[in-house]
């Protein structure tokens, strides 16, 4: 994702002008990324966390669901790129957190740099983070059974599509991150808000025979619009509606979250 793509006009700080902006949002992102090299074991949910899922829910619900581990592949996983991401993002309000608890964002504070550009150098990092764990997903799911039955566009086109939502979320994590007062409060409520949006929706299992109450919820859960979505990109269907229920959820999410998240950093900066 480009730092253009990353830095839209309306975040960046005018007291230092576009391109200030765009220089501090890519000196901030390489030093991300040099502390996930200096730290490899932050790395390890991005690497682990899409084979364990993988194993657990096919060979454990696999015959269960679909009747056969083959087909619950072609089923679960497209799904599991949406969850994959949305487990990513919110683990990145924890290490804001933490950046304010333990002094880093006191040094961000003595520095003439954009205010935004910390906020958009974490984006940026998180999207590396979200490509390496979606090359795994896929990989490893490919090594158990998982056929792409379109072509290599449409399964492009699935993982920018989860990446899109993914990041969408990164800025209601990040907003929280710093709107609670603690690490653990940061884990408590994207919890609140990861297990409802997973399980409540059509990821893991075909929603008719939920109760109608929770069916209504799968509905307009976005992450059964992903899923959905996704399937079809891997899978092949029909792709118009539940592609732009998705671009609507990740473009309204971005539009309300992202202005939030970076005046609430001014704030406490």
């Amino acid at each position: 994702m480009s730092a253009a793509t990353l830095a839209p006009g309306h975040l960046a700080d005018p007291r230092i002008g576009l391109r200030g902006n765009l220089r501090h949002v890519g000196a901030l992102t390489r030093r991300n990324l040099m502390r996930i090299k200096a730290d490899p074991e932050s790395m390890l949910d991005a690497l682990l966390v899409p084979i364990v899922f993988t194993v657990l829910f096919v060979y454990v619900f696999g015959g269960a669901v679909k009747g056969s581990q083959q087909e619950y592949i072609q089923y679960m996983v497209p799904g599991l790129l949406g969850t994959t991401g949305l487990n990513l993002a919110m683990a990145v309000g924890t290490g804001l957190n933490s950046d304010f608890q333990t002094g880093v964002m006191d040094r961000f504070r003595t520095l003439p740099i954009a205010r935004s550009a910390v906020l958009l150098s974490k984006l940026a990092a998180e999207t590396v983070r979200g490509l390496v764990s979606f090359t795994i997903l896929i990989g490893f799911s490919m090594i158990l059974g998982l056929q792409v039955r379109t072509d290599a566009l449409h399964l492009l086109a699935a993982v920018g599509l989860s990446l899109l939502f993914g990041m969408s979320i990164v800025w209601i994590s990040m907003l929280l991150g710093m709107s609670l007062r603690s690490v653990q409060a940061v884990q408590g409520v994207s919890m609140l808000v990861i297990m409802p949006l997973q399980f409540g929706s059509s990821i893991f299992a075909p929603t008719g025979t939920m109760p109608g109450w929770l069916q209504a919820f799968t509905k307009y859960n976005p992450l059964s619009a992903l899923a959905d979505a996704c399937r079809n990109l891997i899978n092949g269907g029909p792709l118009t509606h539940s592609v732009l229920i998705v671009l609507i959820w990740s473009v309204t999410i971005t539009s309300v979250t992202a202005p939030l998240a970076v005046a609430r950093f001014r704030k406490r900066t």
